[in-house]
């Protein structure tokens, strides 16, 4: 029984820092300074990631795909707002999240904007079909669109 417990115990941890996990920064001015002082576009994902439905698809499809992080790693600075149901988040990152939600006029979950350095929108997408391959190269059509790599 406490082999089970532990189980589960690490099975809802780890699933739940998926998305905030290796490469997702949660402070927005820090993405911002990492965007200027690299030189990227920064993806941030608006998502609920534990009870939105395509928000979980589009994660478990794409973000915590091979395909993704290997383009994200030079090619992005990765970012997420995330607003749950389950998980605690503290008074300061909630209210982060809520402004942000606001300036951007998210409207729905999960929402992917690519933004500037400055905050600026690149571009508005969402999910996908087709899985990491296919968003990587729709990644790629939006940045071209706007003179990024």
């Amino acid at each position: 029984m406490k082999r089970l417990m532990a189980g589960l115990l690490l099975a809802i941890l780890f699933g739940s820092c998926a998305l905030a996990g290796e490469g997702w920064l949660t402070d927005f001015n820090k993405a911002k300074k990492e965007a200027a002082e690299k030189k990227l576009p920064i993806l941030a994902d608006f998502s609920g990631s534990d009870w939105c439905g395509w928000c979980i698809k589009l994660d478990k499809e794409v973000f915590s795909q091979k395909e993704f992080n290997e383009f994200a790693k030079g090619n992005l600075i990765l970012f997420i707002a995330d607003f749950p149901r389950g998980k605690e988040q503290t008074a300061d990152l909630k209210a982060q999240n809520e402004q942000l939600s606001r300036t951007y006029a998210v409207e729905g979950f999960p929402t992917v904007l690519l933004l500037d350095a400055g905050g600026k929108v690149i571009a508005r997408t969402g999910y996908r079909r087709g899985g990491a391959a296919a968003y990587v190269d729709h990644l790629k059509d939006l940045l071209k669109q706007f003179g990024n790599k």
